[in-house]
Formats: C-alpha cells, sequence, structure tokens
C-alpha cells in the first residue's frame, strides 16, 4: 500500500498519539489486491524496547474474548494431536501406516476449507456463529470416536472431525483481525494464548491420566474410552459456548461476487502476493519435518548422555514454544511496524535453515561429541523465530492486502498451502526421506536428513529475497 508521506506529515501533530499506539497498515479497499507496507511513520520508532514490551504485554490482556477464543481453539488440538499416536499404537496395535492415515485428515479437511469456513463467514453467518456450530458438531464426533477402536471407523470420524475443526482455524484468525483495531501490532499478543492453550490442554492430560488413571478408562471390559478425544470433545463444548459470546463478525452485506472464495483466488494474480504464497508452501513443507523428527532425533541421545531420557524429552521439547510465547507477545508487536513484512517474513525464512543446519551439525558429532546434543535443544529456541515471523505474519499480511468481503476465505486459502497441502506432502516427505536415511543397521543418518530442509529453506530465503517487493 502507498503511503502518502505529506499528508501524514500534515496529520501527525494532530494524530501524535493516535500514530504512535495505532501506526502501521491501512487495510485494503475492495479494489486494491496488492502488497502491503507496514512501515510505521518517523513518530513510532521514538518507542523504546521496554516501552514496546510493556505494551505487548497489556495488549496481551487487553482482548479477554478473544483471547479466551484463541486459547480454547488450540487447546482443543493440543488435547490429542500429541498424545493420540502413542495411544493408538500402544492399545491399539495400530501401524505406523494406520496412524499416519489419521494424521492425514486434518491436512486433507483443510484443502476444502476455502469452500466451507470462507464461504460461510463471509456470505452467509456470522463468523462467531458459525464457529459455534462447527464446535457442537466436531464436539460430538470426537465424543463419538472416543469409544472406537476399529480402523476403518475411526479414520472416517476422524476425517468428519476434522472437516469441522479445520474451518475453525481460519475463523479464529478472521474474527481476531476483524475486531482488533491495529492487527499488525495486537494478533501477536492475542495469537499468544492459542500457544498457552496447546500447553495447558498437554498438562491437563498429564494430570487426568497421573490423577485419574485416563488412559486406562473402560466402558466395559471390551470398550477403551480414549481419553485424548474425550477431553477435546469437553474443551470443544466449551468453545461452542463460548463462541456465542464473541464479538459479532457479520458477513458482507455488499459484495461483488456471491462466492467468496472465487474472489479470493484473485489474490493470486498479484505478483508479490503469489511469490509470498509459493514460498509459504514450500516452507510448510518442511514444517513437517521438525514436527514428526525431532522427537526421534533427540531420542537417539537417551542412555548415551545424561539428561536425556524418552520421558524428560516432552519437557525439553516445550522450549519450542516458550520461545514461541515470547516472540509471539513481544518481538511481534515490536518488530513488524519497524521492519515491515518482507524483513520479518526473512527473519523467520533464515530461522529455518539455521536450526535444521544445527541438527545436521549435532548428528555429525553424535559418536564423538555427544554432549553437542544440547547445543541442538537449545536450537529449538529458534522454532519461535520460524513459526512467528513466518506463518503468523502470513495471516497479518492476507488480512492487510484482502478486501473486507472476502477475508475470511482469503485466511483459509493461506490455511490451504499451509496447513493442507503443505502439511499433507510435508508428512509423506518427512516419512519418505527418514526411511531413504535409514540403512539395514536401523540409525537414521539425521545429518542427511535434516541438511536437505536446510537447503530447501535455505533456498526460499534467497528467492524470497531477490523476489518480494513491498510497495511503499
Amino acid at each position: 500500500m502507498r503511503v502518502c508521506k505529506g499528508m501524514l506529515s500534515v496529520a501527525r501533530k494532530k494524530l501524535a498519539v493516535w500514530c504512535k499506539r495505532n501506526s502501521g497498515l491501512k487495510r485494503k479497499s475492495e479494489g486494491e489486491i496488492a502488497s502491503g507496507s507496514v512501515s510505521p511513520d518517523g513518530g513510532e520508532s521514538e518507542r523504546s524496547l521496554a516501552e514496546e514490551l510493556v505494551t505487548a504485554f497489556k495488549l496481551a490482556f487487553s482482548q479477554p474474548r478473544l483471547s479466551l477464543m484463541m486459547f480454547i481453539q488450540y487447546a482443543v488440538w493440543g488435547a490429542w494431536f500429541p498424545a493420540l499416536s502413542g495411544y493408538l499404537e500402544k492399545h491399539f496395535g495400530f501401524s505406523g501406516e494406520q496412524i499416519g492415515w489419521i494424521y492425514s485428515t486434518l491436512p486433507l479437511a483443510n484443502l476444502v476449507v476455502p469452500f466451507t469456513a470462507g464461504q460461510v463467514a463471509d456470505r452467509w453467518l456470522p463468523a462467531q456463529v458459525a464457529l459455534s456450530l462447527f464446535y457442537l458438531f466436531g464436539g460430538l464426533v470426537m465424543l463419538a470416536m472416543a469409544f472406537q477402536s476399529n480402523f476403518p471407523v475411526l479414520l472416517v470420524l476422524m476425517l468428519v472431525c476434522a472437516l469441522l475443526y479445520a474451518p475453525t482455524l481460519a475463523l479464529t484468525n478472521t474474527i481476531a483481525l476483524r475486531n482488533l483495531k491495529d492487527p499488525q501490532r495486537e494478533f501477536g499478543p492475542i495469537r499468544v494464548w492459542g500457544t498457552i492453550g496447546w500447553i495447558a490442554a498437554g498438562l491437563l492430560l498429564t494430570a487426568l491420566r497421573k490423577f485419574a488413571g485416563s488412559e486406562g478408562w473402560r466402558l466395559s471390559p471390551e470398550v477403551r474410552v480414549i481419553d485424548v478425544y474425550i477431553l477435546g470433545s469437553v474443551l470443544s463444548f466449551i468453545m461452542c459456548i463460548a463462541s456465542l459470546t464473541l464479538p459479532h463478525t457479520p458477513p458482507a452485506k455488499e459484495a461483488p461476487d456471491p462466492l467468496a472464495f472465487r474472489r479470493a483466488f484473485v489474490l493470486l494474480r498479484n505478483r508479490a502476493y503469489l511469490i509470498f504464497f509459493i514460498i509459504a508452501f514450500i516452507v510448510a513443507t518442511e514444517l513437517q519435518l521438525y514436527y514428526i523428527l525431532t522427537f526421534p532425533f533427540l531420542s537417539q541421545w537417551e542412555g548415551k548422555v545424561a539428561g536425556i531420557t524418552t520421558e524428560n524429552l516432552p519437557a525439553y521439547m516445550t522450549i519450542a514454544q516458550i520461545a514461541e510465547i515470547f516472540v509471539m507477545t513481544f518481538m511481534l508487536p515490536y518488530g513488524l511496524p519497524r521492519w515491515g513484512v518482507r524483513n520479518s517474513l526473512l527473519i523467520g525464512l533464515i530461522a529455518w535453515p539455521v536450526r535444521y543446519f544445527i541438527f545436521s551439525l549435532v548428528w555429525s558429532l553424535y559418536a564423538t561429541a555427544p554432549n553437542f546434543v544440547w547445543l541442538a535443544i537449545a536450537a529449538l529456541t529458534l522454532h519461535g523465530f520460524c513459526y512467528v515471523f513466518f506463518f503468523v505474519v502470513a495471516f497479518i499480511y492476507t488480512d492487510m492486502v484482502t478486501p473486507p468481503d472476502i477475508r475470511a476465505s482469503a485466511q483459509s486459502l493461506i490455511n490451504v498451502a499451509v496447513l493442507g497441502v503443505g502439511l499433507l506432502i510435508g508428512s509423506w516427505f518427512a516419512g519418505w526421506l527418514k526411511d531413504i536415511c535409514t540403512p539395514e543397521s536401523g540409525l537414521t543418518n539425521y545429518t542427511i536428513v535434516f541438511l536437505v530442509p536446510g537447503v530447501i529453506t535455505l533456498i526460499c530465503a534467497f528467492v524470497f529475497a531477490a523476489l518480494f517487493r513491498e510497495e511503499r
């Protein structure tokens, strides 16, 4: 978006306070589908880092309804995603392929999100009502899943549940972004509650298993109760009710096209957004290598380095979420208005190959210097920059360059690239890469495994830096 410096200069005296707190991008008008700039005006840079950190902390508590929405949204996901695979393997004897199919349902569901969540929220129902309905039916399906052990039945129900949950990822972004006065500054501190919710769900599940023996729950001697689905369904019903208390977010009253998702594809006609979209898709395919392979990678040091066990590795893995909380709450509101979309995305992109190259280097020292595993654990902190400065900024950027009447569909479109096709291909790619890097001895060569995504994301960073341009 072009920002007229002369007009800002004239208006500065009258709007000094407003500019200090709300500097940044104006939203695009309906006919403007082009790159945006989040460069602040001159007064913004005068604020110190300490002032920005205090402001960010206040913003995290400034919208309690939106914060609660994000908290429960990702708590539902966190209730089943990390622990389900272990449960299915241990208690039902599911194979790796079967578990892979179960986990592929959510990426598959994200492929149809633009035709569900976006269309409903942009044209038919208020976003908060649509969110409530998706959670009502999703909670019922998840409750039914809790009493299943047959793979085909569980797979079908999981796909239905995913089709109901996937739209909520775009809807919560839409509700938050539409109801924040300054999304580039406020979205990060609000979205961070989602990460906190994910962690809280894991802790709650741990407590249920430790104090209530939930992992061994049975409806009858023959019927097990899958505790992760029970927890997820309860949280879904809570979200169903909480959604109705959210700010009213109506569909567009006047729209040039009744099919919002069709207009969302117009975004791809813009060169800058198309470059960004393609890069986001490629990077998303490499995200699954982190999620799927980091735990087994670090577990190789069990018995070789004191302090590394499969029991305490989950605690070490939360370093990534803690870093994500810090970056999203403090660094994003401070950096995005100053550095702009391009530089912020570049920071996220560069963090990806750095993390993977560190993992690759550490494995090359596995035999001679095993204690270097602590460098890999320290590198988990880079996840905060990888995720926040790339994917969270991606959602903000998409909102900024999109006409108001198709914003939900645009959020759904980027979800298709990132959480749909990207994660789906990434799941298959991670398994294939691990298999070809694992000889008959059974010891995977993680130097090669992580070198591959490191090179891919490094190339993405160079291409993005060379081709993506913001309009000032």
